[in-house]
């Protein structure tokens, strides 16, 4: 079992190493347990979005044909892995070891695999209740996941509701960035009521002459993004020192994705906004000092 463990374990720092540089940076901060922990649950739900969305360790979308068909075969395995049974699929297995280990909720696996729903069914917001609801689904819910690795206690309401905001200021971070690449995969995460206010059609909001509409989008989706932000930090007082860390750098290190695509305005979309290794690195300084 030993053996079987640190074999997943490997598996999953592979894949969080190419899957997400900034994760595997902040993850490293963690304490060795709560690392390898982290890392279970991230092979998981990166898998998990790479079967829904046809991508290879979070590459390009891709429009796939079976999208019904991929989400039953998501939630079969998945109820498998919370029922305890390994099945030798890595990512399953090390779902059902990492739950079995830290006593997650398995209503909070669910939730996530709903938000596959939701992009299965073709959703799209209409209101801002609608965008944080999606944001939850996909993001908000796996920092309820990781406090639970951290050691937060699952009826801690105040401290999984400051998780739960990290997840969302990363999910309105990776949607004002991810605009354009998910406008030419067919979708749109920016409510309809947003857009009707900028007087944009849905479907229509990366031609170039909405591109002034659009950034003012993208400042709205910031500044929620860092309302967010800043409420995790306050919730990152009671974690674990090298916890508090970890979760502090990776707040900064995204973070900074959302203020650069505001500050970029209408040419947001003109490349990929991303964070340098030493921006990264000046990060996890600066999170080691806001720590102590």
């Amino acid at each position: 079992m030993a053996d079987r463990r640190a074999l997943l374990v490997t598996q999953a720092r592979d894949s969080i190493a190419k899957g997400s540089r900034s994760f595997a940076l902040a993850s490293r901060l963690f304490a060795p347990e709560t690392r390898e922990r982290a890392w279970l649950l991230y092979s998981w739900c990166r898998a998990c979005d790479d079967i829904a969305d046809g991508q290879d360790h979070g590459g390009a979308l891709s429009r796939v044909d079976n999208p019904q068909e991929r989400l039953t075969y998501l939630q079969s395995m998945t109820e498998r892995a919370l029922a305890g049974e390994q099945k030798g699929e890595p990512v399953f297995d090390a779902l059902a070891l990492v739950v079995a280990e830290c006593r997650i909720p398995h209503a909070w696996p669910r939730d996530l695999i709903q938000g596959f729903a939701l992009d299965a069914a073709e959703f799209s917001p209409r209101t801002e209740a609608d965008l944080l609801k999606y944001c939850y689904h996909v993001a908000g819910v796996v920092g309820l996941m990781m406090a639970c690795i951290m050691g937060v206690a699952a009826d801690d309401e105040e401290t999984l509701s400051r998780a739960n905001d990290l997840g969302l200021a990363f999910q309105l971070a990776n949607i004002a960035r991810d605009m354009s690449e998910d406008a030419d995969a067919g979708r749109c995460y920016i409510p309809s009521q947003w857009l009707a206010d900028q007087g944009i059609l849905p479907g229509e909001h990366m031609k170039p002459q909405h591109r002034p509409g659009m950034a003012k989008i993208a400042q709205r989706m910031a500044d929620m993004a860092a309302a967010y932000e800043a409420s995790a930090r306050i919730g990152a007082r009671r974690l674990p020192f090298r916890s508090r860390w970890a979760v502090l750098a990776a707040a900064g290190i995204y973070g900074d994705i959302a203020r650069e695509v505001a500050r970029r305005g209408p040419a947001a979309w003109d490349s990929r906004v991303v964070t340098s290794k030493s921006a990264k690195l000046g990060w996890v300084a600066r999170a080691l000092w806001q720590s102590l």
